[in-house]
């Protein structure tokens, strides 16, 4: 059904990769295949469903890494503190993006994480992927170049390894340790202007894009004008455009730990997959 449909994947921490994992699962189950689209856009989160759904892995597979506890990678949660303080930061409202943005790379900059090695080596095994080389579907993965402050983006021409461009787009400011790239450093790609990178996605003809915390952005600040200006944007362009975010029931599954706590895997993963059901139908109109 998607073969010419952009399917972008936007960051939500450990929980996202499981909602959205189980959104997928869900879609799948109710008649609609997201494994085969035109293109993957990941952002964070994003980068590493992306990679998974791109590889050899069958949804049944990528879901039971989610729910089952014998399967489940080995994941520690960050210090609460640095957590708290980049929290702070990220949900602090700024008149200025690229003040906003600056502070941010200080804060990455600033703060004492594990060091990058290891956090590489829990990358590598919370994949678990079977080959570190690009996957045939094109595949995009965004970064920030903490120096420069600006978006960067990863693909099979890049020249850079897919394990380093999916740890550099998950390297949460002031949680995780920067991510150093040949002569370059690199933070999270979602804390560029939007969690998503949608505007990549121009020039598509059908852009699928699934955002775990989109919804509850929009909420809590009256509106997600940076990826509504993305989504008006597309479609300006003549794409066709859905938007999938997290619903309430999904968002509940967090825990006071927030996204990036493991225990958060499987209560997401079954909530996506509940969502995914009721979804599929809706999204089958948007898109045909």
């Amino acid at each position: 059904m998607l073969e010419d449909t952009t399917l972008v994947l936007g960051g939500g921490g450990l929980w996202g990769v499981a909602w959205m994992t189980g959104l997928i699962m869900g879609l799948e189950e109710s008649g609609v295949d997201v494994r085969r689209p035109r293109a993957v856009i990941g952002t964070s989160a994003g980068s590493v469903t992306g990679a998974h759904l791109t590889s050899g892995l069958t949804t049944q597979e990528l879901f039971d890494r989610q729910v089952l506890p014998h399967k489940q990678a080995r994941q520690d949660a960050p210090d609460a503190g640095n957590q708290a303080k980049a929290l702070g930061l990220l949900a602090k409202p700024f008149s200025d993006p690229n003040e906003r943005l600056a502070a941010i790379c200080d804060l990455a900059l600033e703060a004492t994480t594990i060091p990058w090695t290891q956090r590489r080596a829990d990358i590598v095994e919370r994949l678990s992927l079977a080959s570190d080389e690009w996957p045939s579907t094109p595949l995009t993965i965004t970064a920030v170049d903490v120096d420069t402050r600006k978006l960067q983006t990863f693909d099979a021409s890049s020249g850079v390894n897919l394990l380093d461009a999916i740890a550099a787009s998950c390297a949460v400011p002031g949680v995780w340790p920067i991510a150093p790239i040949g002569t370059r450093r690199y933070i999270d790609g979602g804390v560029w202007r939007t969690a998503e990178n949608a505007h990549l996605a121009a020039g598509a003809p059908s852009v699928l894009i699934v955002s775990p915390f989109g919804g509850a952005q929009a909420a809590r600040i009256g509106g997600n004008s940076a990826l509504n200006s993305d989504v008006a944007a597309l479609r300006a362009g003549g794409a066709r455009v859905a938007l999938i975010t997290a619903n309430q029931a999904s968002l509940a599954a967090l825990s006071v730990g927030g996204a990036l706590d493991p225990v958060t895997r499987k209560p997401g993963a079954e909530a996506g997959r509940i969502q995914g059901r009721k979804e599929a139908a809706d999204l089958k109109a948007a898109l045909s």
